[in-house]
């Protein structure tokens, strides 16, 4: 049967004057990282900003043409020693050299700055704006696997090339110029607002009005769908319209969100009924099941509010928006002095949102009545909730954001600390790639960035009883059922056959050049609480390379989204280092009842169970794990090139002291010593005396223990014993102990 039918996208945001955040979109994005990526462009736009005027020249000079005599075609200063990586602090970074030579043309970096001699500060502080959104937009441009919206990434990553060599501001090259059309969509929502109540008393009115705020906020913040992903949920659509309308949106509206030299408007403000109509059904369909979904988090005074009147605004607003003869959309339409504009502008206030540029796993349909895609796409946003940025699964997933509301603990790492570490982490320049030959490199590394190429392909197929499915699915099943049979040869074929052609089961299938090399085959029991791997299989000449760990992740994935979170198979004596490294493990946490008379069970083979946690992005884990790492690495460095400061030994027990406080030593502190906490319960003494016995032991064992293990003998060292009154092991009324 059909997993998926559609597309789920959509996009956070702050409701009108803080009422509801945004619901899923009909297309587009989620904003995830965006206002992350947004708030590390401002900080180093503001920390280049700080810098010297050398400094601002030379980042400058890499983008500005050669103006040496004589003809030279260089259009960027390279330098002869490229910044380290990761790159030096700014104690440690080296003073600019004007005079030092191009790497490519042989001319000084003077020479290719000559034309900013005499710029002002603020012109200066512009351009260096416009460089760092040139640096960002070719990251979007590498990362984005979009054609339409690379494309536009390219042409304004173009566009800002030339602005910074041309020392001009970004101006759009385009045909028609914002807004698009009139009325625009804040317009006719004003109109309907005034067509539709302006009959209401003033309270009623206002909260008419609010609502009405509400939704045009959500508009603000929607991420549209790509052309491509429109075109496969709607075929028969205008695709020409759409697509200009989303380059449109691209260009004045989304960028612009975190590339601030670019001009930025509101979508409500230059679309108009057009765009509404294409995301209108979709987003209307998405809210109030959100709504729905999430009416216990609503604040009760905005329960009735969201709950009960604005499905009605909505639905009136429909007809008017589908309607061929509705007033509201006529640029005649005279708005009274009763009902007044609604001040849009003044209650939008979110964070930036922006298409992300990583990627996870969405259900994109490869045909809606018979199988679910689950290759990269981007994912739904979740709404509904405070954090106006935050990427979730799905809304019935728990809330970040609670986690924060928790109390610092005593040691934390200040946030401005792992903010800062942060931004070295993401900047990919800041962090080399790990090769895929490396040891530290992760088991399914080679497959995610081959998938992310368009090499391979996930698809949830299976067969059905109700509609025919077409014949590539069908050829993957066939394919499928060979590669469980060569791969399984003590399983009978027949069997095989029976169970990959089930309607009640289905299988993820691994596709690589349009055929199939591999799969999972599943049954989900969601009133059990469980589902069972059936097979399981990658054919011989394509393993090793990380596809069984991916195809494993990519199931969590899909079973977290349909929130089933056990996973039960009996794996043979060859299968069970596999299921090991996945997760699984012989303790099964599903209660035995559950699943007893549910499963096949097969002679000589264990059963093993996993259990998954909604909160663990499976397909990107290994990515987050060795960000982690980076992380905490960063920390280390940061911490020991604080302790290696050497401080002057205490001069203190010269005059006669014999005990001071720990904390009073230099540079304790700054070790991250602590002194005990008042009311601390004292540590068990026996599990003191284990630890310390067991310590000694290790020092005792050591190859270079020995020296110290007994006295020095008077007779190999003569005098010792007058230099040394009182050694470390000996009793004081007997210092000497061969006396």
């Amino acid at each position: 049967m059909a997993d998926t039918a559609g597309i789920q996208q959509g996009s956070p945001a702050i409701g009108a004057a803080g009422l509801v955040p945004a619901a899923p979109g009909a297309g587009g994005t989620e904003g995830s990282g965006a206002a992350g990526g947004s708030a590390r462009i401002a900080a180093k736009k503001a920390q280049l900003h700080s810098s010297p005027r050398p400094k601002k020249l030379e980042k400058l000079g890499v983008y500005s043409s050669c103006k040496a005599e004589g003809p030279c075609k260089c259009n960027g200063w390279k330098s002869q020693n490229p910044p380290p990586t990761p790159p030096q602090t700014d104690q440690q970074t080296n003073t600019v050299n004007l005079q030092e030579p191009c790497r490519s043309c042989s001319h000084t970096l003077g020479d290719h700055v000559t034309h900013l001699e005499h710029v002002s500060e603020e012109e200066m502080n512009r351009l260096l704006g416009i460089v760092l959104d040139v640096e960002y937009l070719y990251t979007c441009v590498h990362k984005e696997e979009d054609a339409d919206t690379k494309q536009v990434y390219f042409s304004l990553f173009k566009l800002l090339r030339k602005s910074i060599l041309q020392m001009g501001k970004p101006m759009l090259e385009a045909q028609e110029t914002p807004p698009f059309e009139k009325p625009s969509i804040e317009q006719g929502v004003n109109n309907f607002v005034q067509y539709k109540f302006s009959h209401l008393p003033s309270k009623e009115r206002q909260t008419i009005m609010e609502l009405a705020k509400m939704f045009l906020n959500q508009i603000n913040y929607w991420q549209l769908e790509t052309p491509s992903q429109r075109r496969q949920r709607v075929p028969n659509d205008d695709a020409a319209g759409y697509k200009a309308n989303y380059t449109r949106w691209l260009c004045y509206c989304n960028a612009p969100q975190f590339c601030d030299s670019l001009p930025r408007y509101e979508t409500t403000q230059i679309f108009g009924r057009t765009l509404l109509r294409s995301v209108f059904t979709v987003m209307r369909k998405q809210l109030l099941e959100q709504a729905r979904q999430e009416k216990d988090k609503l604040p009760p005074e905005k329960r009735t509010l969201i709950l009960t009147h604005f499905p009605k605004f909505l639905s009136m607003l429909e007809e008017e928006v589908y309607s061929h003869s509705s007033p509201i959309w006529s640029q005649d339409f005279l708005v009274g002095a009763a009902g007044g504009q609604i001040p849009i502008h003044t209650v939008i206030s979110a964070p930036p949102v922006v298409r992300p540029i990583h990627y996870s796993t969405s259900p994109v349909s490869v045909d809606p009545s018979t199988c679910g895609s689950v290759s990269p796409a981007r994912k739904p946003a979740s709404a509904l909730e405070s954090n106006p940025v935050g990427e979730k699964r799905k809304a019935s997933e728990p809330l970040h954001h609670e986690e924060n509301k928790r109390p610092r603990i005593l040691g934390d790492i200040p946030m401005d600390l792992i903010n800062e570490v942060m931004a070295t982490i993401t900047d990919p320049v800041a962090i080399p790639e790990t090769s895929l030959l490396s040891a530290h490199s992760a088991r399914d590394e080679a497959a995610r960035l081959e998938e992310r190429r368009g090499v391979i392909e996930f698809h949830v197929i299976g067969n059905s009883l109700s509609q025919k499915p077409n014949k590539r699915i069908l050829m993957w099943l066939v394919g499928l059922q060979n590669v469980f049979s060569h791969q399984l040869p003590r399983m009978p074929k027949e069997y095989i056959t029976r169970l990959v052609f089930d309607p009640k089961h289905k299988t993820l299938s691994l596709i690589k050049d349009g055929r199939v090399i591999g799969g999972i085959c599943f049954r989900m029991f969601p009133s059990q609480g469980f589902t069972e791997i059936v097979f399981c299989a990658v054919t011989s000449n394509e393993q090793v390379k990380g596809y069984g760990t991916h195809l494993m992740n990519h199931l969590k994935e899909y079973h977290i989204k349909h929130e089933i979170l056990n996973f039960l198979t009996y794996a043979d004596e060859y299968a069970i280092g596999y299921f090991k490294k996945q997760g699984f493990s012989k303790d099964i946490k599903v209660p035995k009842a559950k699943y007893v008379g549910y499963i096949k069970d097969y002679e000589g083979a264990t059963l093993m169970g996993c259990e998954l946690n909604p909160s663990i992005p499976y397909t990107e884990f290994s990515v987050i794990i060795k960000k982690q790492k980076e992380i905490i690495k960063k920390l280390i460095e940061r911490k020991q090139a604080q302790i290696r400061k050497v401080y002057p030994g205490l001069s203190c027990f010269k005059d006669g002291v014999r005990q001071i406080p720990i904390e009073s030593i230099p540079g304790i502190r700054e070790t991250g010593w602590k002194p005990a906490g008042k009311g601390k319960e004292l540590k068990d003494p026996d599990q003191l005396y284990s630890t310390l016995k067991n310590i000694l032991q290790h020092v005792k064992s050591h190859q270079n223990a020995w020296p110290f293990m007994e006295p020095v003998k008077k007779t190999e060292a003569p005098g010792y014993y007058q230099v040394i009154r009182f050694p470390m092991g000996v009793p004081h009324q007997d210092a000497d102990p061969t006396s």
